[in-house]
């Protein structure tokens, strides 16, 4: 309904607090907002691990409170999801959870593997049988064929088989262990509650259960926790760090804290930066909510043109629905959001958007708004044009169906029908981040100029990577 990219999931675990499971569900409502079509929750008692999953929203899967009295213990992991090529199936839904020669093991995945088709494939001739569509099962067949005896040494065995994007849980019955891909292109934090510990893929989770923030956990760094604390392991080869920049235009919270910075004082920079590159002569700016709010703030304390809420959002749309049989035009973007008349009749307006993917959204959004009364609408984009795909845990449309990809901005100005478009340069956007303070020099862009980190295989079509 909504043309954006989408987040593939989030991942939230507790060790060593009573209410684990219970916890955990409060950390993936938090995290609601990473992944919407499925969820699960495994539980350790200290002797079995115990699960619970399924299709839908964190407060459809867990609606009744006996879920929990079947999840006992003082360890938990969590995720929600967002599925893709695999299909909305609950065969998909994670935590993943199997009984292997050592025990039993589940894990939770952020990400993306790159080379889980060509793992799989040997795995398969191999013999393995495979339950689910899942990337993340590939994981867990490396280590239950892993040689090394304890459970780190076959985590690493089997991680360094595969390359991309991971940031994991992994839970057995005595312990937890949290683990980031050496180039970090997920968020992952440890935070500290009640003696115990919780890691989540962004902080904002650590402040619906008023656990306290320690750190970030690093690129390449593997965190162990059991009965006897915590340590931290580096053990995969040292590469430069370089996180997912994505992550501060649109997927994360605004009031999280992800690679050393706020998200929401960097969106906000990005506002102020694309002021200062796109002006024009103008009543009014406009955010397309969510996530154009902080940048259009920016813009206009940049500019010195007023803010104003333009657009309405409807909180309470699904991600299904019904349209009448009588059509009307643009019904999915007229359901979500709603233009303000008495703001924009007659006003030259300034439209912020966190990016364009299709341009089919927009094109709607500038129509409502013209229909509202505007005289001009001038859009501007709180990030560079996306002319790539992603393939690090980020579900894009292929090449060919990003405008960007294939017109110029005055091309998808005409289709779009505004006045003009402006995107913020790439330049801008990293130099808004530093801004913003000290952490990582460098991030992964590609989604912007097609400079892919981590290599993958040549793709036969023109089709994203199969995910999930």
């Amino acid at each position: 309904m909504f043309d954006k990219f989408n987040d593939e999931c989030g991942v939230f675990g507790v060790f060593g607090h009573p209410e684990a499971a219970n916890l955990t569900y409060l950390g993936l409502y938090a995290l609601q907002h990473r992944g919407q079509e499925g969820c699960g929750i495994v539980a350790s008692d200290g002797y079995r691990l115990r699960a619970h999953k399924g299709l839908g929203l964190v407060s459809d899967v867990f609606k009744k409170d006996a879920v929990f009295d079947h999840l006992p213990g003082r360890a938990s992991i969590g995720h929600v999801r967002y599925s893709t090529a695999g299909g909305n199936d609950v065969k998909n839904c994670q935590p993943i959870m199997v009984d292997y020669s050592r025990g039993s093991i589940a894990i939770s995945h952020n990400g993306n593997l790159v080379n889980a088709h060509e793992v799989r494939s040997r795995l398969e001739q191999s013999g393995s049988i495979f339950s689910t569509t899942a990337d993340t099962e590939t994981i867990i067949h490396l280590l239950a064929r892993a040689q090394s005896n304890s459970l780190i040494d076959r985590i690493c065995e089997a991680l360094h088989t595969v390359k991309g994007a991971y940031s994991l849980l992994f839970l057995t019955e005595t312990r937890m262990v949290a683990v980031r891909d050496p180039n970090g292109f997920r968020p992952l934090c440890l935070g500290r509650l009640d003696g115990g510990y919780v890691v989540a893929s962004e902080s904002c989770a650590f402040d619906l259960i008023e656990a306290e923030f320690i750190r970030e956990i690093e690129p390449g760094e593997m965190v162990v926790i059991d009965k006897t604390g915590m340590k931290s392991l580096f053990p995969f080869k040292e590469s430069n760090p370089t996180p997912c920049i994505f992550e501060y235009v649109y997927f994360a919270r605004p009031d999280s804290r992800i690679f050393d910075r706020m998200v929401y004082p960097v969106r906000k920079e990005f506002g102020r930066q694309l002021a200062r590159e796109h002006q024009v002569e103008a009543d009014l700016v406009i955010a397309v909510p969510d996530s154009g709010v902080p940048p259009a703030m920016g813009y206009a304390e940049e500019s010195g043109i007023p803010f104003e809420l333009g657009l309405i959002r409807n909180h309470y749309v699904g991600r299904t629905f019904i349209e009448p049989q009588q059509s009307i035009r643009h019904f999915g973007v007229k359901l979500k959001l709603n233009p303000v008349r008495e703001i924009l009749e007659g006003k030259r307006v300034i439209v912020v958007d966190d990016s364009i993917v299709r341009g089919t959204t927009s094109r709607k959004i500038v129509k409502m708004i013209r229909d509202a009364g505007a005289r001009e609408v001038h859009l501007r984009i709180s990030s560079p044009p996306t002319r790539y795909p992603c393939f690090y845990g980020i579900d894009t449309p292929s090449r060919k169906e990003l405008i960007a990809a294939s017109h110029s901005v005055e091309e998808i100005a005409r289709y779009v029908t505004a006045d003009s478009i402006g995107y913020l340069s790439e330049e801008g956007l990293h130099n808004a981040v530093a801004e913003q303070g000290a952490g990582c020099a460098t991030f992964c862009d590609a989604c912007f100029n097609g400079e892919y980190p981590v290599k993958f295989p040549r793709l036969k079509t023109d089709k994203q990577l199969g995910l999930f």
